[in-house]
C-alpha cells in the first residue's frame, strides 16, 4: 500500500506490469452484438479500417463478422449498408413509411432529368459529365451540381485524359435513399436500354471528354434530344 499524505486516504498500487499496455492495442472480442451496438453509437459510416483499428482485429476478421451481421439483419428492422469500405445501420425501406410520419419530413423529389441524369451515373460510373451529356442528349450541368448537392452523386476522382475531368459515381446516400445495400442489387437493365448505353460506349469513351462540354443531339429545329432511359427508379427518392 501507498499513501496520499494529503487525502490520507490509502491507494493500493497497480500490480507489476498492469497499465503498460495502452488501451487502443488491447484486442477486443470481435462479436456480432459489439460490431452492431459500435455501429449503433456511431454518428457516421466507418470503414471496414477503423473497424479493425477498434476491436484490433485482422481486416478478414472485420469482414467475416460484417457478413455475419449482415444475414443476421436482414428480416430486421435495421439493416446493414455496405458501400465499398464504409459501413452503416440504415432503417429497412419497409419501415420508411412509420419512420416518414414519425420523423415528419417530406421526401426529395427530383425532376424527371435528375432522376435520368442520376440512373446513367449509378450505371455507367464512374463516368465524367461530358459522358453523361453524351447519352441523355442535353447539358446536364445544373443535374448533376443538384445531385451532388444532395450527396447523391458524388466526385471519385479525375479522369487520366486531358483536362482531368471530374469522374462522378453514386455516393452512400444514393444507397440508403434507394434501400440498397449495394450497386449489386441495382435493377438489370432492360436490352433496349443496355444497348443504347453500349451504343454511346462505342462512340466515345465513356472516361473521356472527347464530345466536349454540353455537346450533344439536337434536332434539325434545335431542340435538345432528351431521351429516356426507361429506368424503373422511384421518383421520390
Amino acid at each position: 500500500m501507498t499513501v496520499d499524505p494529503e487525502r490520507s486516504v490509502e491507494v493500493e498500487a497497480p500490480p507489476d506490469g498492469a497499465g503498460e499496455q495502452h488501451p487502443a492495442t488491447t484486442p477486443l472480442e470481435l462479436t456480432e452484438t459489439a460490431l452492431e451496438a459500435l455501429l449503433f453509437v456511431a454518428e457516421r459510416p466507418l470503414s471496414r479500417r477503423e473497424i479493425a483499428t477498434v476491436f484490433v482485429a485482422d481486416r478478414a476478421d472485420v469482414d467475416a463478422r460484417l457478413g455475419d451481421l449482415e444475414v443476421s439483419l436482414r428480416e430486421r428492422g435495421i439493416r446493414l449498408l455496405l458501400s465499398g469500405d464504409r459501413v452503416e445501420l440504415v432503417t429497412s425501406p419497409e419501415a420508411g413509411a412509420a419512420i416518414a410520419r414519425y420523423v415528419g419530413t417530406d421526401a426529395i423529389r427530383l425532376t424527371p432529368a435528375s432522376l435520368e441524369t442520376l440512373a446513367i451515373v449509378a450505371y455507367r460510373q464512374p463516368v465524367t459529365k461530358s459522358a453523361v451529356e453524351r447519352i441523355r442528349g442535353v447539358d446536364s450541368d445544373y443535374s448533376l451540381r443538384s445531385l451532388v448537392h444532395r450527396r447523391l452523386v458524388v466526385e471519385l476522382g479525375r479522369a487520366d485524359a486531358p483536362g482531368r475531368p471530374i469522374l462522378y459515381g453514386t455516393g452512400f446516400d444514393f444507397l440508403e435513399r434507394f434501400g440498397l445495400t449495394s450497386l449489386d442489387e441495382l435493377p438489370v437493365l432492360d436490352a433496349e436500354v443496355a444497348g443504347r448505353l453500349a451504343a454511346t460506349d462505342r462512340s466515345g469513351d465513356m472516361g473521356g471528354e472527347g464530345a466536349g462540354e454540353g455537346a450533344g443531339a439536337t434536332t434539325e429545329s434545335g431542340d435538345a434530344v432528351q431521351p429516356s432511359l426507361g429506368l424503373d427508379l422511384p421518383d421520390d427518392a
